[in-house]
């Protein structure tokens, strides 16, 4: 430091040179070497965030050198030094006493409010000088500085305690501004960020703390981060300060924006974690019906347009036969004359009822005849036509009519019918048949009409009756009682009826018992025996078909005394059983006893044996008075010949920590190289040589290998 309080450091006609005055003093012309180095840092502070708001608390590349920063000890350490660029002023703080043996220069900030942060982030642009550059330097100098924080109420003003902040890192330069660095007018601006939580009180005040190294501070940048106000989802997640913890993350609820509802009912909700960023969507919503997703909001659909049901579907145009829908219409109204059933989605087009089916004709032979027609010329739009066929029946001499009798048969359900067809038997002579053949579809019930074709049919033939069912009225081991039906119209043309009768494995003979009236007594029949059975009805005029074959079975015949076998066999069994239980409980109690009398206490307690495993036995090295005997013991000495030092990556409570090769057996080995830093105490060095005796000690792959120990003089290279 020169008398006129400005700072230079000078070596050779290559050093690196920070030229400025004091805060007051009349700037001067910034240097080309530390220009770049601010254009470069310029350029390194546009920041794009599309996840994370980052709220600024501190900046001090716009503080102009306003900055009221203390430095301790005043006049000696830290400097703060102006330049100008584009007729702007531009400020570094700078530290670079290399020369003049251990230091401890502190830097402190002024009080910044907190505001709602429970978290900060500390951004630094600055660059390091190696010390290697420096020619005739002790070994006080250092490539590191140490940042720290101290949390207050209010503003303590020039109250500078050292003891009262708290350590954050140690900030060590992923890159060292070389000598060849600066020959070549190429410096190195490092950019790290730490962070701070959880804070609680009003405000803090930051630290930087210099221990002998070569520093040029060129931003310090102070902010806490947000996850943003967004609509994710269609849901509105307000803006949420970042949590303390970087392991948490804040649950945050949504708000479906407007016309839109929850997935589900329930309201969305995402995750905000430390770094500000939104993550992990439960949920979301959806546009209620009638309005469709436009980019993050719900419009109405356009008119024309419809939506039935809350979904991020897009409107669709009104489908055919509809009456054109207003805007935000969740349906299409029908057209006159059309409709939709209950089971059409709201979405499908509007249809109406078929016209008559056509051309229907008939085909008899016998009782028998077969209905046929073609399709409606318009089937309504739909593909779900059936065919309904009805009947009435006539007396010739009488005009009143009524539904045909349950007794005629039909090839299959004239009630829902796909064909175009259908067989109708059973008919009874001398009467007038009208079928009628109706169309329907789905919409066919909400139609008053009806679309149908009609046609007569006479029959005039002798035929006799048919009997239409033969039902079992009693049965016993030798006779079987019957009885059957016919269409009550022609009972009076009945003159008797022919029962023809075999066994159901006996094709070749049968027997026939005739009678007058409608109901007979088989008799003198096998017991247990299946007989197929037949009827017939016969006229003056000739004899009818016979129905349909129907078999029934005689009762089986039971052998005397069966039932009180029975009975013995089943209380002998109950007997036996009851025994056997008897015999098993008084074992079992037997077992029991006899195990209880046997076990000691001592059996239940061994009975679970598990074998020891062997045990490693550790020694604690204090117990050594010499802890040089206990590192010879328990580690190995390393040459420092075959030990390269690179660069710093921290440090730890005795020294810095460097990165390194070792090389062993041919190969290098990168290795972590912890050092005691100069100007150690002897409980320190103590204390070091203790904590590698009981490292030595341990050989497991979830622990860092110690490869050896350096204890000889003679210092490592770089």
């Amino acid at each position: 430091m020169n008398e006129q309080g400005s700072c230079r450091l000078r070596a050779d006609t290559k050093s690196w040179k920070f030229t400025g005055e004091r805060a007051g003093a009349a700037p001067r012309t910034m240097d080309p070497i530390r220009a770049g180095t601010l254009l470069l840092l310029l350029l390194s502070s546009v920041r794009l965030s599309l996840q994370t708001t980052e709220v600024m608390l501190l900046d001090f590349e716009k503080m102009k050198g306003e900055s009221g920063w203390l430095t301790n000890p005043f006049g000696k350490g830290w400097d703060l030094l102006p330049d100008w660029r584009n007729g702007s002023a531009i400020f570094m703080y700078t530290v670079c006493n290399v020369q003049e043996g251990e230091q401890d220069n502190w830097l402190r900030t002024s009080w910044i409010y907190r505001s709602e942060a429970q978290r900060i982030f500390i951004e630094l642009h600055f660059t390091v000088r190696d010390c290697n550059s420096f020619s005739g330097v002790s070994g006080a100098c250092k490539e590191t500085f140490n940042l720290y924080y101290m949390e207050s109420e209010s503003d303590v003003g020039i109250n500078f305690q050292k003891r009262l902040f708290r350590k954050i890192d140690t900030i060590a330069p992923d890159e060292i501004t070389l000598q060849e660095d600066i020959d070549s007018r190429n410096l190195k601006l490092n950019v790290e960020v730490r962070s701070v939580g959880k804070l609680t009180k009003k405000g803090f005040y930051l630290a930087f703390q210099d221990i002998g190294a070569c520093v040029a501070l060129l931003s310090v940048r102070i902010y806490y981060k947000k996850c943003p106000g967004v609509v994710q989802g269609l849901a509105w997640f307000p803006e949420t300060v970042a949590g303390a913890d970087s392991q948490s993350l804040a649950k945050v609820a949504g708000k479906c924006v407007e016309n839109s509802v929850p997935i589900g009912g329930d309201d969305p909700s995402m995750h905000c974690n430390t770094d500000g960023e939104w993550l992990v969507l439960i949920g979301g919503c959806v546009c209620e019906a009638g309005y469709e997703k436009v980019d993050n909001k719900c419009q109405a659909c356009k008119p024309g347009f419809f939506k039935a049901d809350a979904s991020n579907n897009p409107c669709q145009p009104c489908p055919d036969h509809t009456e054109p829908s207003s805007e935000g219409a969740t349906s299409c109204p029908c057209q006159n004359g059309y409709y939709r059933a209950n089971v059409d989605p709201i979405s499908s087009p509007c249809t109406s009822s078929p016209s008559a089916p056509r051309d229907l004709t008939v085909v008899g032979s016998g009782s028998k005849v077969m209905l046929h027609w073609l399709p409606p010329s318009n089937d309504g739009g739909r593909e779900d036509l059936i065919y309904v066929v009805t009947c009435e029946q006539c007396l010739p001499d009488q005009g009143e009519c009524q539904p045909c009798d349950s007794s005629l048969r039909y090839s299959e359900s004239p009630l829902h019918l796909r064909a175009t067809s259908l067989t109708v038997s059973d008919l009874e002579p001398h009467l007038n048949y009208t079928f009628t053949v109706e169309a329907r579809n789905g919409v066919s019930s909400t139609k008053s009409g009806r679309s149908y074709t009609t046609l007569r049919v006479s029959l005039n033939q002798t035929e006799p009756p048919r009997v239409t069912s033969v039902n079992l009225e009693e049965s016993s081991k030798n006779s079987l009682r019957l009885s059957w039906t016919v269409s009550p119209r022609q009972q009076n043309r009945i003159l008797r009826y022919e029962v023809a009768y075999n066994k159901k494995n006996d094709e070749k003979s049968y027997t026939v018992q005739r009678c007058e009236g409608n109901s007979v007594t088989l008799s003198k029949l096998s017991p247990g025996t299946t007989y197929t059975i037949r009827v017939q009805a016969q006229t003056p005029e000739a004899a009818g078909t016979y129905s349909m074959e129907y078999e029934y079975e005689t009762l089986p015949e039971e052998p005397e005394g069966a039932n009180q076998t029975a009975i013995i066999a089943g209380a002998a069994t109950g007997v036996v059983i009851i025994v056997m239980v008897i015999i098993f409980v008084i074992l079992l109690h037997r077992s029991r006893r006899n195990g209880r009398s046997r076990q000691s206490p001592e059996d239940v307690y061994f009975s679970k044996s598990e074998q020891l495993k062997p045990l490693k036995t550790y020694v604690d090295p204090h117990t050594y008075e010499d802890p040089n005997k206990a590192v010879l013991k328990f580690t190995t000495e390393i040459s420092p010949n075959v030990v390269t030092r690179q660069k710093v990556i921290g440090a730890g409570e005795f020294g810095e920590v460097y990165k390194g090769i070792l090389k062993k057996s041919g190969k290098e080995i990168p290795v972590a190289i912890k050092t005691l830093k100069a100007g150690y105490t002897e409980k320190q060095r103590i204390d070091f040589l203790s904590e590698a005796s009981i490292m030595g000690q341990f050989c497991h792959h979830n622990i860092i290998r110690l490869e050896g120990v350096v204890s000889k003089c003679k210092k490592i290279s770089h």
